[in-house]
């Protein structure tokens, strides 16, 4: 799949399409049984788990996606996730087809958490091409495109999110999760088939896969997870560890809206609703990495970062105040259209100051670390929401005290909580922004020349 003379830019666009359907693929079976527990349980506890099954499984196995991309042809790598994910699909498939339907309504029920634990893996296995396409974009795009690059794959996850809210909805509401992995099964084997007929360049294919470089290209490739020699590399850069740790503690108040933002909105709207509602919010995100193809993050991504940090969280203080569906979907939009842009400036400044053969194990690295936080809030904030904040709005102190203008009952107390994580996030960005280590990785952004990617 590499051939010396292939257009650079042309094998982009393609594995940037792969990528989107896989994407697509991955959204709709982590959605659909989202929307299936829930709706089978009528459990907030059941979906928080579900969040935290898959930040939990996200952090443990980045670390290893990372030195993949690293130590073997990316493409090659990018096929093991789709092979591993069609098998998991099937496997979870097959569950379903012999296990009575009433054994999933019970979450005490074994039965259930195996199929969530199936699917979960399924969706996992495609992590790994969120790490090898970043790096494939220091690769085979110029330096001075790779902003405008990292725009259009936030257009292609925004292009996911757009097909996979509708896709999820109608499926779990006509056909269950049947219909959910019988469509996941033929669109990953159409996604591999279209994998074996991608061109890349062989220096993009080899340049990792000798190592760390090597002088010798007949030297043994150290195919080492080798998590002390990428902790060097980040400790190297000044200020590059407080950047990862910045994006943790945003995962982590994000851990909050993964564990609830479903079962929130399908109490307020019925599931096809919910799927056409995200499917109309998803448009912001494509119409923002359009814009960031287009005009670029500026001379200053990590500016760029914090600012649309701010704004995110300000906006998710706020747009649960009342029950208003044009609220939600208003502040969804927002936070959605900022999304794209926050990515694209972490991985411009990576890609940019983090050698290119060590680029996968610290994308890696940063997206364990980032996601190693949000499991925490996941796995505590459905069981807190569901016995503590729950009863607190709908007859506790809560809604004595401000329920006559914020309102009472179920819907209320996960608002609350959505609204106490924005403002935790405002003062978060703020503290960001003043500290020292933004300063010197500013600073060391602005020193740093393109990396080398020219083969050896």
């Amino acid at each position: 799949m590499s051939e010396p003379g292939a257009s650079p830019m042309r094998a982009f666009y393609n594995l940037l399409a792969n990528n989107a359907v896989a994407g697509v693929v991955n959204f709709t079976v982590w959605f659909a049984i989202t929307f299936w527990v829930f709706l089978e349980t009528r459990s907030v506890f059941a979906t928080g788990m579900i969040a935290g099954v898959f930040l939990v499984l996200t952090a443990g196995f980045a670390v290893w996606f990372g030195s993949l991309v690293d130590h073997y042809p990316k493409t090659r790598v990018m096929l093991g996730s789709s092979l591993a994910s069609l098998a998991l699909y099937a496997a979870s498939f097959a569950l379903l087809l012999v296990t009575p339907e009433t054994a999933f309504r019970d979450v005490a029920r074994p039965q259930l958490w195996i199929l969530i634990g199936l699917v979960m893996l399924g969706v996992i296995a495609g992590n790994v091409r969120n790490i090898a396409l970043p790096t494939l974009v220091t690769l085979l795009v110029p330096e001075d495109r790779r902003d405008k690059a990292n725009g259009l794959v936030g257009m292609a996850t925004g292009i996911g999110f757009l097909t996979t809210s509708v896709i999820s909805g109608l499926l779990v509401a006509w056909a269950g999760m049947i219909g959910a992995l019988g469509v996941a099964l033929g669109l990953t084997v159409l996604v591999i088939l279209h994998l074996l007929t991608v061109r890349v360049p062989a220096h993009a294919q080899t340049a990792a896969s000798s190592g760390d470089g090597a002088a010798d290209p007949d030297a043994k490739p150290d195919r080492r997870v080798d998590l002390k020699g990428t902790l060097k590399v980040v400790f190297a850069v000044p200020g590059l560890f407080a950047l990862i740790l910045f994006a943790a503690f945003n995962n982590f108040l994000g851990g909050v809206f993964m564990a609830l933002m479903d079962a929130y909105g399908l109490s307020l709207m019925p599931v096809q609703a919910w799927g056409f509602l995200w499917a109309a919010i998803s448009v912001s995100f494509i119409v923002s990495g359009i814009v960031i193809a287009k005009v670029g993050l500026g001379p200053k991504p990590l500016r760029t970062l914090l600012i649309v940090n701010l704004i995110m969280w300000s906006v998710a203080s706020v747009f649960t105040l009342q029950t208003s569906i044009p609220l939600l979907a208003v502040g969804c939009a927002i936070w959605m259209f900022l999304g794209p842009w926050a990515e694209a400036a972490e991985q411009t400044t990576l890609q940019k100051v983090v050698p290119h053969e060590r680029q996968g194990r610290v994308f890696g690295f940063a997206q364990s670390v980032e996601q190693s936080a949000s499991p925490l809030t996941a796995f505590l904030i459905g069981p807190l929401t569901q016995f503590i904040v729950i009863p607190f709005m709908t007859d506790g102190a809560g809604a004595r005290t401000i329920g006559t203008w914020f309102g009472t009952g179920a819907d209320r107390g996960m608002a609350l909580v959505f609204t106490v994580a924005g403002l935790c996030g405002v003062v978060l960005t703020i503290l960001a922004f003043n500290s020292r280590a933004y300063r010197r990785l500013s600073a060391a952004y602005a020193d740093s020349p393109a990396p080398d990617t020219t083969p050896a």
